[in-house]
């Protein structure tokens, strides 16, 4: 069973959530947020599986309610839902922790596989849009000049070569399956390294994987 907690300060909203959910038989709503502070207040009481975020809230709005949910170390994944595909928010929600991002207006079905991914630690979002929202706000990065020496991303010192591989081609949107085929790899054997790759670099799944390629310059916006 999928616990859920619902974070939207419209009533509305809420309860479309809800009836949705509570539609699955293997989904249950442990409760219902207005806003920011009172979702971080129930994560922490209620340890649900999954947080459903709404970013624009009245006093504490949902990114940094998402960072104080991550920076608790429980269980909890927080899934944001935006607007639209590149809401100006959504890469600071990432940046946060946040385990994935959907937009408002996805199907019923969207959101409940959603759910389901982030709930067993996949990644929400479809690489090409993860890369394409990326590319969109690469600003946030730090900049550095064409001569000036970058030291090394210490959390790339434990991956191997083939797992330091497999991480730049994450952070290009290719799929378990593209990786497979273009690097002749089982795709067993690059589920593996991609786990591997999570666990060396504390990264919580494959959305914040592609963060760190980012932020370790493994790839440069197109």
């Amino acid at each position: 069973m999928t616990t859920v907690l619902i974070t939207d300060d419209q009533p509305m909203q809420r309860f479309g959530f809800r009836m949705l959910l509570e539609s699955q038989d293997d989904m249950t709503v442990l409760g219902e947020a207005p806003n920011g502070a009172e979702a971080v207040r129930l994560s922490s009481q209620l340890r649900p599986d999954v947080v459903l975020m709404d970013i624009r809230m009245p006093g504490l709005d949902g990114i940094e309610a998402t960072r104080r949910i991550v920076a608790a170390g429980d269980r909890t994944k927080v899934l944001i839902m935006t607007t639209f595909d590149l809401d100006e928010y959504a890469y600071a929600g990432l940046r946060a922790g946040a385990s994935g991002f959907l937009i408002k207006d996805a199907l019923p079905q969207e959101l409940l596989s959603g759910i389901r991914a982030v709930a067993t630690g996949d990644a929400v979002v479809a690489p090409s849009l993860t890369r394409r929202l990326l590319d969109a706000y690469a600003h946030h990065l730090p900049e550095t000049g064409q001569n000036s020496p970058t030291a090394p991303d210490a959390r790339l010192s434990p991956l191997t070569d083939r797992e330091l591989e497999i991480l730049t081609v994450i952070g290009q949107g290719w799929t378990n399956t593209e990786i497979a085929e273009r690097l002749h790899l089982a795709e067993s054997t690059v589920k593996t390294h991609v786990s591997r790759i999570l666990a060396k670099t504390g990264a919580r799944d494959r959305v914040q994987a592609v963060v760190l390629a980012y932020d370790a310059k493994l790839v440069r916006p197109a």
